[in-house]
């Protein structure tokens, strides 16, 4: 099997909007959540969430563009371009049949099809949809756009797996690389569902939090009063590439990718396993393809969005891979970010890729008390970071309708490295 690598990095997220003030925000504990200043949320259960801050779409598409792409677009092409120029990538120097595009999101152009039939409904019933509509609502057309833009020819598709959408996607284009069906993959996700309809829905189902007073603090992973998620917004692109494809190129290599895993819980409609079977599985999954043991393990960034089930869920099953004296380094970065749905996995595994590089763990902020079965069984940095020796990390997604993605990195030190 061919090696795969990651050698490019792009990121518009709610506490930063290119991969360095990402990371410092990450590294400072910074907290992106704050009232919601895209609609009035007056009768709304959950009034904040993690919004871009300083996200203009004319400071990066003309205004044709702009009435072409949802937003869900648009920050993939952000992103993806960040990502492009990190990686040194010139699409016209290589084979652009065997160059593609894997790209997730979960909820697709949602903000277009709830503005258009708001539009509709609160008309004459005159049907005077936009000539975009269809295309900018399908959830697969940020990746026809990506490969549109870039002329790239090979693999083109999106998966779909609710929150683990951009872990599937990359775990799928580790697949098509080290199967050597393309050399160069574009792959992660974006979301764009801060809106009347997906905070009403989310809040219906009881996944929000209503912590409404203290937005800030109202993420918080594994804490016994934790109450439900903060929703977020934006993307996050990694350029994935054949070992010897990049270094033939002369790129810099950020990290390897060695194992992924996805599996189902088979359970419930929204909920997670009680006993975290389908994680149980995905994380072992991974851990077997990377070829190493759970004791290897230096650190898993959860998907421990902060709800009360969910949370509890992830821990019993880390529990069951690691063992009871596991002791590896646990953070969750949606207490800063907020959950991002189908682009939480691609931020987060760009997470895991700067701790491997700069051997530091971000911390889980907000959180005080951890569950009392597991405040001694993992190392938790809570408000501030942790600096340690990374050599791989974890990266965990689960979605609704069971879905189980996981996904472990290597730290990269050297081209003799085997």
């Amino acid at each position: 099997m061919r090696r795969v690598v990651i050698t490019g990095l792009g990121a518009l997220t709610p506490i930063g909007e290119n991969i360095d003030s990402f990371w410092d925000g990450l590294k400072k504990g910074k907290s992106g959540a704050a009232p919601i200043t895209k609609f009035n949320t007056d009768k709304f259960k959950a009034t904040f969430a993690c919004e871009l801050k300083e996200y203009n779409p004319l400071d990066h598409f003309d205004r044709k563009e702009v009435r072409k792409y949802d937003p869900f677009s648009q920050y993939a092409l952000v992103s993806t371009e960040q990502a492009v120029k990190d990686a040194g990538l010139n699409f016209d120097e290589i084979d652009k049949t065997r160059a593609g595009v894997i790209w997730g999101s979960g909820n697709g152009g949602i903000q277009t099809f709830q503005d258009q039939m708001t539009d509709f409904c609160e008309g004459d019933g005159t049907p005077r949809f936009t000539p975009y509509f269809i295309p900018r609502i399908l959830v697969d057309i940020a990746s026809g756009i990506l490969s549109i833009k870039y002329g790239l020819q090979g693999v083109n598709f999106c998966p779909v797996s609710a929150c683990a959408t951009s872990n599937t996607a990359l775990i799928e284009a580790f697949n098509y690389v080290k199967w050597d069906k393309a050399d160069v993959i574009i792959s992660g996700g974006s979301e764009a569902a801060i809106n009347q309809a997906s905070m009403g829905g989310f809040a219906s189902a009881r996944a929000l939090s209503k912590k409404n007073d203290t937005p800030a603090k109202a993420s918080m992973p594994f804490d016994v009063e934790r109450d439900g998620f903060v929703m977020g917004e934006g993307a996050g692109a990694l350029i994935v590439e054949e070992y010897n494809h990049a270094i033939k190129r002369g790129a810099k290599i950020y990290a390897e990718i060695v194992g992924g895993g996805m599996a189902a819980d088979a359970y419930h409609l929204t909920g997670t396993h009680p006993d975290g079977e389908g994680a149980v599985l995905g994380m072992r999954e991974a851990i077997r393809e990377a070829g190493i043991s759970p004791n290897d393990i230096d650190h898993i960034n959860m998907h421990a969005t902060s709800t009360p089930l969910g949370d509890r869920s992830e821990l019993i099953a880390a529990k069951r891979v690691f063992g009871e004296n596991s002791k590896v380094t646990v953070s969750a970065t949606k207490s800063m970010t907020g959950h991002l749905l189908g682009a939480a996995g691609a931020i987060e595994a760009i997470a895991c890729v700067k701790s491997l590089q700069e051997n530091f763990i971000p911390p889980t902020i907000n959180t005080k008390n951890i569950e009392p079965d597991f405040v001694d069984l993992f190392d938790f940095p809570l408000g501030e970071g942790r600096s340690k020796p990374v050599n791989y990390a974890m990266s965990n997604t689960f979605g609704f309708g069971g879905h189980i993605a996981s996904i472990v990195l290597k730290k990269y030190s050297g081209q003799n490295e085997r």
